[in-house]
């Protein structure tokens, strides 16, 4: 098995390139999030991907976080473009994905749910949305990917594979954040299986990972809640093993932790099983 490049957010985060990718280095982080830099900025992004490569740091993603299907025709066109200047930047800087969600047709939350996120309406433009993306960047390094998500397409590695299949791009890819697909019971109970078969259908795709954990709140409905890693049910000895066998290397990245603490106690977590189950992060 390969060691996996495990990342996180630094703090505080130096704004000089070399500064940034050392203090990655120095928290044992080979991967990290890809700073927000706009394309006209050449000379930072040429510094930026200099100094990760010289200290063996992965830039794993170029995050952009809107609503590709925005009920306002003008915030969707620019969210296009957003989305379209991230896979640039992305590929041009060296990051392994772009990623956003496919969207959603709720008017009250650019994320939220709505009864139409799994038509076939839904994946069309999702469809659509993913080729326009990677048809302009023509991306030679990089790939797109769609975040997957609880209550929208893609919301199960069967319905990430028909995504793929229906794009037919080189330039998409996968995401994978299997915390983001405990929608129901069975999934919460068996974690080992939902994590399994989205190794065994979207193995050869996978470009970047998210870690964090979940657990259920018990109320009169179903309340699945976000936690630090090790409060949650989340098979992590599943996950980072078949993490490790994969050929290729897809960064592993702690996110939506509560500042530096929470990543800390984060990080300790997963060095420590890693080094139970016979798995390195070095």
């Amino acid at each position: 098995m390969k060691p996996i490049r495990l990342g996180a957010p630094v703090f505080p985060e130096p704004k000089d390139p070399e500064a940034l990718a050392l203090a990655h280095k120095k928290m044992g982080y080979r991967a990290a999030y890809c700073p927000s830099i706009p394309l006209k900025e050449t000379d930072r992004i040429r510094a930026t991907a200099a100094a990760f490569a010289r200290h063996d740091v992965a830039l794993a993603e170029v995050g952009v976080w809107c609503n590709l299907l925005d009920a306002d025709p003008a915030k969707r066109k620019a969210n296009l473009q957003r989305v379209i200047d991230g896979l640039a930047l992305a590929d041009v800087i060296g990051a392994r994905c772009c990623v956003d969600i496919a969207g959603s047709f709720s008017k009250e939350a650019w994320h939220g749910p709505h009864p139409k996120n799994l038509s076939k309406e839904f994946f069309d433009a999702a469809v659509a949305n993913a080729r326009a993306i990677v048809d302009t960047v023509k991306p030679k390094r990089s790939v797109f990917c769609y975040e997957m998500m609880g209550w929208s397409i893609p919301d199960s590695a069967e319905s990430y594979l028909r995504l793929i299949k229906a794009v037919d791009r080189k330039g998409f890819g996968v995401h994978l954040d299997p915390c983001n697909l405990i929608n129901c019971p069975s999934r919460y109970y068996d974690t080992t299986a939902m994590i399994n078969a989205c190794f065994d259908t979207l193995g050869p795709w996978i470009a970047s990972c998210h870690a964090k954990d979940v657990t259920w709140d018990v109320e009169m409905q179903m309340h699945f809640r976000e936690v630090p890693l090790g409060q949650g049910t989340l098979d992590y000895h599943t996950y980072l093993r078949r993490l490790a066998a994969l050929p290729h290397d897809p960064p592993l990245m702690i996110e939506h932790m509560k500042g530096a603490a929470e990543y800390e106690t984060c990080r300790r977590h997963l060095l420590d099983m890693a080094g139970k189950i016979g798995v390195s992060f070095e």
